[in-house]
C-alpha cells in the first residue's frame, strides 16, 4: 500500500508586515491633515494649512507604496474580486489625495472649504481601503 500526499501551494490573503504598515500609515496621516484643516478653519493660523499640506504629502507617499505592494500581491495571487476592490479603493484614495494636495498648494484661505471637504473624503477612502486590505473574508470552519 502506497501513501500519496498532495501539497497545495496557498497564497496568503493578508498583506505582509511592511505592506500592512504602509497601508495602516495612511490613516493617521490623512487624519492629521483633516484635523489640521479643521484647526485652520477655526483659527486662521497659516501654519495649520502648512501642516495639512505636509501630512497629505506623507499620506500620498505611504498610499503610493501600498498601491505598489497591492499590485505585486494581485499579480502574484491572480485576480480576485476582493483584491480588485482593495486596489480600486487605494487608487481612488491616491488620486483624490493628490487633488487635495494640489488644492492645498493654493493660498491659505483659498483652500477652504473645498480643502476640508476633500480631506474628509480622502480620510473616508483611506479607512475603507485599510479595512479592505487588512480584513480577511471568513468562510466558516475553524478559526
Amino acid at each position: 500500500m502506497t501513501d500519496t500526499t498532495t501539497t497545495y501551494r496557498t497564497h496568503r490573503n493578508w498583506p505582509n508586515p511592511l505592506h500592512a504598515t504602509l497601508l495602516a500609515g495612511t490613516v493617521p496621516l490623512f487624519l492629521g491633515a483633516l484635523l489640521s484643516d479643521i484647526a485652520y478653519y477655526r483659527s486662521f493660523h497659516i501654519q495649520w494649512s502648512n501642516f495639512a499640506s505636509w501630512l497629505i504629502a506623507g499620506g500620498l507617499v505611504f498610499c503610493g507604496l501600498a498601491i505598489l505592494f497591492a499590485l505585486a500581491g494581485m499579480l502574484r495571487a491572480g485576480r480576485k474580486p476582493r483584491s480588485g476592490l482593495y486596489l480600486a479603493l487605494l487608487v481612488a484614495t491616491w488620486i483624490l489625495g493628490f487633488l487635495d494636495a494640489l488644492h492645498h498648494a493654493r493660498d491659505a484661505w483659498a483652500t477652504m472649504p473645498a480643502g476640508l471637504v476633500l480631506s474628509v473624503i480622502v480620510l473616508v477612502l483611506a479607512c475603507l481601503a485599510t479595512w479592505a486590505g487588512l480584513s480577511e473574508p471568513r468562510t466558516g470552519g475553524e478559526r
